[in-house]
């Protein structure tokens, strides 16, 4: 996994000596960066980057670790193209081109590979690109031209070594909570901190300095997502982050979910008919300290901390990739848009030679260009409409904590079996899914290993009905 060039950055820690705890720690463009940069990657990205991660401690992220092998598993046929499986596990990211500019790379994925047709259907023909291999262009040929972006284009990419910062201004310093709060560094803001933990004196505080490199990242990663004292866990090498599942929440529910046909929608919603152990109580919702960063960067003033308006946004509110989105996506998450491609022509004296380039210029020489429009991944040969990734009508078997396989009723039964929930206390449910309960959905299976128990059944929050 490379690492940018940089085995490491360099943080100054104040810890509390007698409770062993990070009371914060001090960090300049660097580190702030790599920090805000969890902001901007899939959830499919972080739940990979996690798993093949051996370093202690081991999580589980709610659900989204079993949601992440079933895809694993589920066989190529579920999927309506190839690519849709691969982007599921490896997602990509509207923020790549910021985060390769990171002092540390944690995100191992591949770069985008190019395909085009024939030069005749590419220039004069469907003009395609695909940014994923085995697709078939609209004239019934595999796209299997492969391509590279032309020296130019790539040049252009290239930032000024000396423009520090890709989220937040050079030369700022930064003050980061145990629980990843994170302030311009002032001296208000650190006796802020020290007071509310209730120090009354400086005489149990040493200053740490430590090096950070990727596996302490990926440490901080999991951490944030599970632990309400990341930084504790990561910087004095702890191993008390929780793992769901263990008191928290109850996973002997068995729930099987069943989406219908679009037809049947109500209001837009799906239908989705639940099984439903009736004896099970509902269970709690845990988080970790993801949050405290995201209301961080929300309270940071654009103008004064970060680069631009335009990163802050793309840090409170991510974009999907380009071609992730789909018809009707109950979420309505804004799709990031794909640069201009351009296939260009020229003739060097044996034979004409095409190049891609994506900053809509036409190469010195080139005497034909064409723009290219990128091929949807998700789409079959000749589909007119943008689809999802799972095949249809095929049906499915969810249980609570988000295992997916393809409907059996052999297996359900067995499931069933082995949970030792009784035929008499099961019941049939049917709610209807829209961007409210599919973001109730999205948010128990992050922070619970109950989603559906969580997302469906869950009595309201007294709390919230005032």
């Amino acid at each position: 996994m490379t690492t940018g060039g940089a085995k490491a950055i360099s943080l100054k820690a104040l810890v509390d000596k007698e409770n062993n705890r990070v009371i914060f720690a001090e960090s300049d463009v660097d580190f702030t960066d790599v920090l805000f940069s969890f902001l901007t990657m899939p959830m499919g990205t972080i739940i990979r980057l996690i798993s093949n991660h051996n370093q202690p401690p081991t999580v589980a992220v709610g659900c989204m670790n079993n949601l992440y092998e079933s895809i694993k598993n589920l066989d190529m046929q579920c999927f309506r193209t190839e690519a849709c499986k691969t982007m599921l596990l490896y997602p990509r990211n509207d923020a790549a081109p910021q985060n390769k500019r990171l002092k540390l790379l944690i995100d191992d994925g591949e770069l985008p590979r190019y395909f085009l047709c024939t030069t005749d259907c590419t220039l004069s023909g469907h003009k395609l690109l695909s940014l994923y291999p085995n697709a078939v262009c609209e004239c019934g040929r595999l796209m299997d031209r492969t391509m590279e972006l032309s020296e130019k284009t790539v040049q252009k990419l290239v930032f000024d070594a000396r423009d520090r910062g890709v989220f937040v201004k050079g030369l700022t310093q930064f003050i980061i909570s145990d629980e990843l709060q994170v302030k311009p560094s002032s001296r208000e803001a650190s006796l802020s901190i020290m007071s509310k933990l209730g120090f009354m004196d400086c005489s149990a505080i040493e200053e740490y300095n430590i090096d950070i490199g990727v596996n302490e990242v990926l440490t901080l990663l999991k951490c944030s997502l599970v632990s309400k004292k990341p930084l504790i866990e990561t910087l004095l090498k702890q191993t008390s982050a929780p793992k769901f599942g263990k008191e928290d929440f109850d996973q002997n529910i068995y729930v099987k979910s069943k989406v219908e046909e679009p037809k049947s929608n109500v209001d837009g919603k799906i239908h989705v008919k639940l099984m439903v152990s009736k004896s099970k109580k509902m269970s709690s919702i845990s988080k970790g300290s993801l949050t405290h960063l995201y209301n961080s960067v929300q309270e940071l003033d654009a103008e004064k901390y970060l680069k631009s308006n335009e990163r802050k946004e793309m840090l409170i509110s991510p974009k999907l990739a380009p071609d992730f989105s789909y018809g009707n996506h109950p979420l309505g998450i804004e799709e990031g848009l794909h640069p201009t491609y351009r296939a260009t022509e020229c003739f060097n004296g044996f034979h004409f030679v095409v190049k891609l380039t994506s900053d809509g210029e036409i190469p010195s020489g080139f005497t034909s260009s064409k723009i290219l429009t990128v091929k949807d991944p998700k789409s079959h040969f000749k589909e007119a409409t943008r689809g999802g990734f799972v095949t249809g009508p095929t049906m499915f078997t969810v249980t609570d904590n988000l295992i997916i396989t393809p409907m059996s009723q052999v297996s359900s039964l067995s499931l069933l079996n082995k949970l030792k929930v009784p035929f008499s206390d099961i019941e049939e449910r049917v709610v209807h899914v829209g961007s409210q309960e599919a973001l109730h959905l999205l948010v128990a299976s992050f922070v619970s290993e109950s989603a559906l128990t969580n997302a469906f059944l869950r009595e309201p929050n007294p709390r919230q009905s005032r």
